[in-house]
Order: C-alpha cells, then sequence, then structure tokens
C-alpha cells in the first residue's frame, strides 16, 4: 500500500476496541491530572525498600502523585508513612531524600522529625512532641496532641519492599492489591532478606503509560540485537503472560542462555535466588507503573513517579540478598549492571524507544492510533499485557481507550482468547459503583 493521506493516516484501524489505543490517553493532559487523582492516588505503589531504612530513625522521602511522603523507621522498628507536610504552615518537612534523624538537627532535637520553618517536632509515629511557645502563642487553643502527621497506609510486603496507599478507603490491602500476581516470585523474595545494591534515576520526556508498555511485551527484543543472536532460544518464546485482577501481568520463566551472552561466556547458574531454578527468569507488571524482575543473579524493580503528562521519573533498583559474600555480591553487581545498569546492554536501548515515542506525543499533538493487536496465544509477543492494562485503565477512569472522550465499554478490550481475569470489581472507580 502506497503512503496514506491525512484521511487514510486517522482512519480507525480494522482492529478490535482494545487492540489499539488513542494517543490522547498519553498526551492530554487532562486526562493525566484524572489519572493522578482515579489511579495513583487509590493505588498500593512500593515506594522503596525497607534496607534503605537499614537503621532506627532510618528515612526516605519519595513523590506520589504529586503528594510528598516521608518513610521512617522507628524506635520499634516499625516502618511508617506519613505525608511530608507540617500541618503548621504546609512546609515540607525533610528536604534530603534519605538520612536519619538520630542525631541532631540544626533545628531540632535528636530522635524527633522537625520542620524547620517554626521548629513543630514529630516523633516516629507522627505525633506532634513540641510547639515552640505553644502556650503563649495559641492560648490552649491548639495543642500540639491533635496535630499529628497524616498517616498514610503502610506494609512491608513481598521481600521488604514498603507498599504505601494515599487513599484510607481504598479496599484491599497489598494483597487483595496484588491479586496473586507476586506469587510466581514471592517465594523467592521471602525466603531470606534482600538488600539494595543499585540505585540510579532517569527522568524521561514522555507519559508513564509508555515505560509500562514497553516493559509489559517483548515484540520489541528486535530492539536489543545482541541478546537476540546470543540469548535467545524455543524456550524464550514460549513464556507465557497471565493477567490478574486490578490490571496487573506476569510472564513465566525460561532457561536464559547466559553463557552465550558475552565473548568467553558467563556461568550464572551458581548464582541464583532461593527457589529459582539456575539462569530462570520471572517478570511482573504491577499496575499502574512497577516493574519486578527476577532473573537469574539479581532482582531489578522499576517504579515509575509521573511528573506531567510527557515526563516520568523512573528508578531503577538492583537487589541481592543481605547474606551474600563480598565475592557473590561482586558477582551479582556485575550480572545486574551489564544488563540494566545505566550503561547496560538493554536499558538505555528502552528507554531511547520511549524518548521518541515522548517526541511524537507531545501534549496537544495530534491524536493517533498505537496498535496493541497482537494474538500469538498468550505467549510473550502476544500484546495481552497491555489489552489489559488499558482495561483496567478504562474502568478506573470510566474513560474508553480507544476515544477516550467516550465513556468505558466492557468487554471490548483484552481479546478472544484472553481468559478474564479473576474478579475485577474491588477497584474503587466510578465504572464498579455503576
Amino acid at each position: 500500500m502506497a503512503a496514506r493521506n491525512h484521511k487514510q493516516w486517522t482512519t480507525k484501524p480494522n482492529l478490535e476496541l482494545g487492540e489499539w489505543v488513542d494517543s490522547r490517553i498519553y498526551s492530554d493532559e487532562e486526562i493525566f491530572e484524572e489519572e493522578l487523582e482515579k489511579i495513583w492516588k487509590k493505588a498500593w505503589i512500593p515506594l522503596c525498600h525497607e534496607s534503605e531504612l537499614p537503621e532506627l530513625y532510618d528515612f526516605r522521602t519519595a513523590i506520589m502523585a504529586r503528594e510528598p511522603v516521608i518513610i521512617v523507621r522507628g524506635p520499634d522498628n516499625k516502618i511508617r508513612a506519613f505525608l511530608n507536610v507540617c500541618p503548621h504552615r504546609g512546609m515540607a518537612i525533610e528536604r534530603r531524600p534519605s538520612g536519619s534523624f538520630a542525631p541532631a538537627q540544626p533545628s531540632g532535637n535528636p530522635k524527633h522529625m522537625t520542620c524547620m520553618f517554626h521548629a513543630w517536632q514529630f516523633d516516629m509515629k507522627g505525633n506532634c512532641v513540641d510547639i515552640p511557645r505553644e502556650k503563649e502563642g495559641y492560648q490552649g487553643r491548639v495543642e500540639k496532641s491533635g496535630q499529628g502527621l497524616r498517616a498514610l497506609r503502610c506494609e512491608v510486603k513481598y521481600g521488604g519492599f514498603v507498599w504505601v496507599c494515599l487513599d484510607d478507603q481504598t479496599p484491599f490491602d497489598v494483597e487483595g492489591w496484588t491479586a496473586g500476581a507476586m506469587d510466581c516470585v514471592k517465594d523467592s523474595l521471602d525466603a531470606e532478606p534482600l538488600e539494595i545494591f543499585h540505585y540510579h534515576k532517569a527522568i524521561i520526556d514522555c507519559n508513564y503509560k509508555l515505560w509500562h508498555d514497553t516493559n509489559s511485551e517483548f515484540y520489541h527484543d528486535y530492539m536489543h540485537y545482541h541478546n537476540r543472536i546470543t540469548g535467545f532460544d524455543d524456550g524464550y518464546f514460549a513464556r507465557e503472560c497471565s493477567a490478574y485482577d486490578n490490571g496487573h501481568v506476569n510472564v513465566g520463566t525460561f532457561n536464559v542462555n547466559y553463557e552465550e551472552y558475552d565473548a568467553g561466556g558467563e556461568d550464572r547458574g551458581s548464582l541464583t535466588f532461593p527457589h529459582l531454578p539456575p539462569n530462570n527468569w520471572y517478570m511482573v507488571d504491577m499496575f499502574p507503573g512497577i516493574n519486578f524482575n527476577l532473573r537469574g543473579s539479581a532482582v531489578r524493580f522499576d517504579l515509575m513517579t509521573p511528573l506531567s503528562a510527557n515526563q516520568v521519573m523512573i528508578e531503577f533498583r538492583g537487589f541481592g540478598l543481605k547474606s551474600d559474600s563480598a565475592e557473590d555480591r561482586a558477582h551479582r553487581i556485575h550480572h545486574h549492571n551489564t544488563i540494566w545498569g545505566p550503561f547496560g546492554r538493554n536499558l538505555h536501548e528502552d528507554l531511547i524507544g520511549i524518548a521518541g515515542q515522548g517526541v511524537t506525543m507531545m501534549p496537544n499533538s495530534e491524536p493517533r492510533r498505537i496498535l496493541h493487536g497482537r494474538h500469538e496465544g498468550l505467549y510473550i509477543h502476544d500484546e495481552v499485557g497491555m489489552r489489559h492494562f488499558y482495561d483496567t485503565w478504562g474502568k478506573w477512569m470510566d474513560r474508553l481507550p480507544s476515544d477516550p472522550m467516550q465513556k468505558y465499554q466492557p468487554g471490548k478490550v483484552v481479546g478472544p482468547e484472553m481468559p478474564p481475569a479473576k474478579g475485577l470489581s474491588a477497584f474503587p472507580g466510578k465504572a464498579a459503583a455503576e
């Protein structure tokens, strides 16, 4: 067929509704703001890992749907999360990305969170413990007993990841939220304490869902030329995708031919995770923007933080076992960074891909049809992960992914051979109430 004119270019594709989406879902700023309210403020998000707060009084700050969050480890060893907002004048209590409250700060006492603006102090349970000149200024009208921090729902789950939810009314805990999608890696993650050994982040000018899409499908293995000509076998293409409640997908394992990856080969079979056969690989893609990879000797964890309709921050973490010897840890770091580090073999190629999409889907750009219609028996080149994601997205947003100006229509998304996920009825979206 010859190149198309504008009318042909904008004609709806000859596919089912759920097999393509309108690019406005990636670029429209009104839709983005609605996503923050309807999805990101209601979902459970693993903001960090407990090993990032190894000592009592350690903290980690984060942003979640534009809300500043602080996570602390208290003297009782319990990890808690709060809005990082002083109830006095709305100042951010802590501006450092991480650190410790054990020593005294210039503006406050040791073992207290202290707002530097007016020196209001809070303990690790969020209680306000000091208001300077409390009686003189407020004469009993405002008392510290009623001025605690805003506590957030927080659970440490699946190998020590710290999950936080902004919405007190979200109708499930973390286990209910994951809906079985993490079961394939749960035993490996929970067997021994994990420890972070790698962290870096990237800010990319594209919509967060484009990074999700790239993690969710493997058809783009054509981009990873070195991997394709060295490490792939029939098992790679035979891995199945499975859909779960709340938009999650996982991908089954296969035996990676690591010895073929690099000149001279590399044995990873002797260094694996508990309950994981040597050189095997599982991936869990969590709605709305989290990815777990358990691959051979290392865990990779990606966390997306949407910054705008056309900008996302992606945090990349690598994990080994806390019990690792120095030699094993060095091997895990090498194995992880060879592929997923900032100068690894795969990661920069993936980021180039989504950056290129971001260029074409800027806010106010002309709507385009983005195809998610590959059906290959639910194996890895099948785009079922994206269809399932956008079905869930449509329910939560009450918008039709293929025409976001229309209300969501059920039963048009996943495709005829996709078995329905179990009970997609517990989400707190408008469509559920209807």
